[in-house]
């Protein structure tokens, strides 16, 4: 009988803590957040994304646009990690 009893007081001194904890962080005010002082980073504009999206934008028609392939060439090179081709070297003749 005595063993019922404790577990009684125990458990109603469990529940009186569960209610005031929660009262507590009820009540409790938000202090606002203070404002940022670092300035926001801007990404550096990369125009081989923008002719992506102009290219994603026309279409099949980008697969016969020159810039469009030259475009797709350099992302694939910087996604594999190789170095561009040097470009062919023209002779003195061939202008």
């Amino acid at each position: 009988m005595e063993g019922k009893v404790l577990a009684g007081i125990a458990a109603i001194v469990f529940v009186a803590i569960a209610i005031t904890a929660t009262v507590i962080e009820m009540l409790r005010e938000e202090t606002p957040v203070p404002a940022s002082t670092a300035p926001v980073l801007q990404p550096f504009a990369d125009p081989l994304r923008a002719t992506l999206r102009r290219c994603q934008q026309l279409g099949e028609a980008a697969s016969s646009d020159a810039d469009c392939l030259a475009a797709w060439a350099e992302s694939r090179d910087r996604f594999l990690g190789r170095t561009p081709a040097p470009e062919a070297q023209l002779r003195p003749g061939d202008q």
